[in-house]
């Protein structure tokens, strides 16, 4: 499955795997907004809210084009790629500078 990055950190049933989710999802937007050069302009919540939207729109593209991954560090790449998309998207937008 290509999101395996959140659906092992998906199942609410701890708050251990909650604080795995937001701390993936903090690291992944992180990283996109360093490679976009938008860290200045993203706080922590917008980090965590583009890492995990990032790897909903990663997996969602990736099994659309037919790309799968393996591993937690493809499924993280997938997680990236789909963060940086969003944030070019936000940037069209003019959310973003």
């Amino acid at each position: 499955m290509p999101h395996d990055l959140i659906a092992a950190a998906y199942p609410f049933d701890s708050i251990e795997h909650t604080i795995v989710f937001l701390v993936i999802g903090g690291l992944i937007g992180w990283l996109a907004s360093i490679l976009m050069k938008t860290n200045g302009q993203m706080g922590l919540l917008a980090n965590i809210l583009v890492g995990v939207a990032g790897a909903y729109i990663g997996g969602w593209l990736g099994g659309v084009l037919g790309i799968s991954v393996s591993g937690w560090v493809g499924a993280a790449l997938l997680a990236l790629g789909g963060a940086v998309l969003l944030i070019i998207v936000l940037r069209f937008l003019r959310v973003l500078k």
